[in-house]
């Protein structure tokens, strides 16, 4: 991919669900464009780095919030701070910190002033190289929340990389659904694509992303995974998306080629004869055609 106006363009990919094959066309659409930069969004679960196999540079402790800590040494044992917890966290003066909410009401009762409110890492987000490009991911501590926040972070460092290595391009693999973490995976897109399959489940949730898309005013284009699958509901996707402005980008086939693949760790490009690798050619010179038109206009 190259930028005629030497600008960096983001492509958010996202899905209404888990499981539609998000991941598995961000890896392959990484392999065919090159020098860019990929962030993987999904800070819960994140995974793209078992196809990308980057080689980790750097690590960052992730601050997400404060936790309650209690000085025993000066606690009096009033009990006032586990009576009081709404989250059941103190229990025999001590606080079970995948409880704690982090909300400081127990430093507020504490009639001794003995307890802490301290910042805790939450989770690490990673920079690392692979052969085309940079990978930027993350991963939350068990029981933490705040991942919108963590998105924020993997995608500020990400765009730190683009200027530094010259890279035109970022693609952010998203979280699925709408929620805290979506909403900060997508600002500041040029384009969403929106991965979806023919089953009701997948006709149904891509209208909550629809919503917000519209509300972000970004342009949006819809990828159909497992197309042949069901006919039916694959021209009701299609008629759906078509009335709400958004173009079909992609059908993509069930291809066997691609379970085998994803089982030894790989990337489906690694195999372009392959029918699934065909078509996710084909969506990647959509995209390319998308952004030429948009510098024409």
């Amino acid at each position: 991919m190259t930028d005629k106006n030497s600008l960096f363009r983001q492509i958010g990919v996202v899905s209404g669900k888990g499981g539609t094959g998000k991941t598995t066309l961000v890896a392959a659409l990484a392999a065919l464009a090159g020098k860019l930069v990929v962030a993987d969004a999904d800070v819960d679960a994140a995974d793209l780095h078992i196809l990308l196999k980057p080689s980790v540079e750097r690590s960052y402790p992730y601050v997400g919030g404060k936790k309650a800590f209690i000085d025993l040494l000066h606690c009096t044992q009033c009990g006032i701070c586990e009576k009081h917890c709404r989250f059941k966290a103190i229990r025999d003066f001590h606080v079970d910190l995948l409880a704690c909410e982090g909300c400081g009401f127990c430093v507020q009762l504490c009639p001794e002033n003995c307890i802490d409110f301290k910042e805790v890492v939450a989770g690490f987000y990673h920079e690392g190289i692979f052969p085309g490009g940079e990978l930027v991911d993350a991963a939350l501590q068990p029981g933490e929340g705040n991942s919108g926040k963590l998105v924020s972070q993997v995608k500020k460092r990400a765009e730190e990389l683009l200027t530094t290595n010259k890279r035109a391009w970022l693609i952010v693999d998203g979280p699925p659904g709408i929620g805290c973490p979506v909403n900060a995976s997508l600002s500041g897109a040029d384009l969403v694509l929106i991965v979806t399959e023919p089953t009701v489940s997948g006709l149904h949730d891509p209208e909550r992303l629809v919503q917000l898309i519209h509300r972000f005013d970004i342009p949006a284009g819809v990828i159909i995974n497992k197309a042949d699958l069901n006919s039916r509901i694959c021209s009701q996707i299609i008629s759906y998306s078509e009335n709400e402005g958004i173009p079909v980008l992609g059908r993509i086939p069930f291809d066997e080629q691609v379970i085998t693949t994803l089982l030894q760790k790989k990337i489906i490009t690694d195999f372009p004869d392959s029918p699934a690798t065909m078509e996710i050619v084909k969506i990647y010179d959509n995209i390319i055609n998308f952004f030429e038109t948009k510098a024409v206009h």
